[in-house]
């Protein structure tokens, strides 16, 4: 991984495989991927179609994130996080992620990110700042349950996974809003 690399202090963890039929591996986001809630013209806050194999024997469950390491917070930006994804689960759909978790299975939730909504929020890099990058990763995890409240933070969700990860599949996808 490059600078900045959220997994850089974390354990080892096996890798597996995620596709998505929304964004290739290091390909820029398209429109609904980008946040029309924080005013990015065409922006539909849609979370990616999502799906992934080779998960290590022993999972459990997965959870989801979408976080941007690059967000000029000093501590990045999560824009999505899911947790109790059934290990059956293999898939979800575009969409998934909206206000409600339409497209998420049953026992599956949403955290809230750090725009205060537990939905997808899409990039919506600073103009001029940059290519910013997307980590959309599926973790795989040794407990059927990973026992944060819904009213958990995606930092306390991923401090809680740490120590439950057998597996992580990455896909990272781009954005970037020109200077005006």
């Amino acid at each position: 991984m490059s600078a900045n690399d959220p997994f850089a202090r974390l354990p080892d963890a096996a890798a597996f495989t995620v596709t998505s039929t929304t964004v290739t591996d290091g390909a820029a986001w398209s429109a609904e991927q980008f946040s029309g809630i924080f005013g990015v013209p065409g922006g539909k806050d849609a979370s990616p179609q999502l799906s992934w194999s080779g998960a290590p024997e022993g999972t459990r469950s997965y959870a989801v994130t979408v976080y941007d390491p690059d967000a000029p917070t000093g501590s990045g930006f999560w824009h999505w996080a899911v947790a109790d994804i059934p290990a059956s689960v293999t898939e979800l759909p575009e969409g998934a992620g909206d206000e409600t978790g339409s497209g998420l299975p049953e026992g599956a939730f949403q955290l809230r990110g750090d725009a205060g909504a537990a939905r997808f929020i899409g990039a919506a890099p600073p103009a001029g700042h940059g290519p910013h990058r997307y980590f959309v990763v599926v973790h795989a995890l040794d407990i059927e349950s990973i026992g944060v409240p819904a009213d958990a933070t995606p930092a306390a969700l991923g401090f809680t996974m740490a120590g439950h990860t057998l597996g992580r599949a990455v896909l990272i996808a781009t954005a970037e809003t020109p200077a005006a």
